[in-house]
């Protein structure tokens, strides 16, 4: 469920999948249970070590604001925010692939589109794996191992400690995400990148991210979409899944999560940032 990748698996990630123009998607290797192959080798991937600047130093003004949106997310443990921030936190599929169904108000499933449902679990390894250049090179410390405060996903907590944090790689998946959805139905662009936003918001909630680690996971993640572009299976994927959204909604099929309770975590966020 956690976005916790090493990068020596890399190497299994040059592989090439041929693209199956009709029908159900040509089945993608995984390089370890649950996830699969992505799109990019490594050597294409966007470098994050010389693309970001370092995390923010002790005693500056960045990390003054890291330090403010840490204690501020103490007060909405417990709350819906925190509910959601727990679902935000598993990425593994068929979970995951709901995150956006009510930005949408459609089902995300391998069944109703499997293209679409394949495209997010593909562009989850590539920007994930974005970040881990500067992750591995910085190994910045979570915020719950200096405030000792818990966590939404306890069990998780060793492997955390053992995973840099900045910059986010959930911020970087959701970003990549919300940008290939405006892509695939921009009559939904405000409300698809308000819940990536929000799904990135949900790591400071959790009390494993930095905000500075935020902004510069959904940096990696625009760069990640940037590059993917310049993949021939990528656009095509994306292609077949502009096309099956719209099957989709020919059926009449709705969002498959409680979108009220969605809506009111989000907004329960928002106080991060008043």
């Amino acid at each position: 469920r956690r976005l916790v990748l090493v990068v020596t698996c890399g190497a299994i990630l040059a592989g090439c999948v041929r693209y199956q123009a009709r029908g159900t998607p040509t089945a993608v290797p995984e390089f370890r249970p649950g996830w699969l192959v992505g799109y990019l080798p490594p050597d294409k991937l966007p470098n994050s070590l010389a693309l970001l600047p370092p995390p923010p130093a002790a005693g500056s003004v960045a990390c003054a604001l890291d330090e403010e949106y840490s204690r501020k997310s103490v007060a909405l443990r417990d709350t819906p925010a925190w509910t959601l921030a727990t679902s935000d936190a598993d990425l593994m599929f068929p979970h995951a692939a709901g995150t956006f169904s009510c930005a949408l108000n459609l089902p995300i499933t391998e069944k109703d589109t499997p293209h679409l449902y394949l495209l997010l679990r593909r562009t989850l390894t590539d920007a994930g794996l974005s970040t881990y250049a500067a992750k591995n090179h910085y190994m910045r410390s979570r915020p719950f191992m200096l405030n000792k405060e818990p966590i939404c996903t306890p069990d998780e907590k060793t492997v955390l400690e053992h995973d840099g944090s900045y910059p986010s790689g959930h911020n970087a998946v959701g970003m990549a995400w919300a940008l290939i959805l405006t892509e695939i139905a921009p009559e939904q662009t405000e409300a698809i990148l308000a819940r990536g936003r929000a799904f990135g918001l949900s790591r400071i909630v959790c009390n494993v991210h930095w905000h500075s680690d935020t902004l510069q996971g959904r940096s990696m993640g625009a760069d990640t979409v940037a590059r993917l572009h310049a993949d021939s299976t990528f656009r095509a994927d994306l292609e077949a899944a502009k096309a099956e959204l719209e099957a989709v909604r020919a059926k009449g099929l709705t969002a498959t999560r409680d979108c009220s309770a969605e809506a009111a975590a989000v907004a329960l966020q928002g106080s991060l940032v008043q």
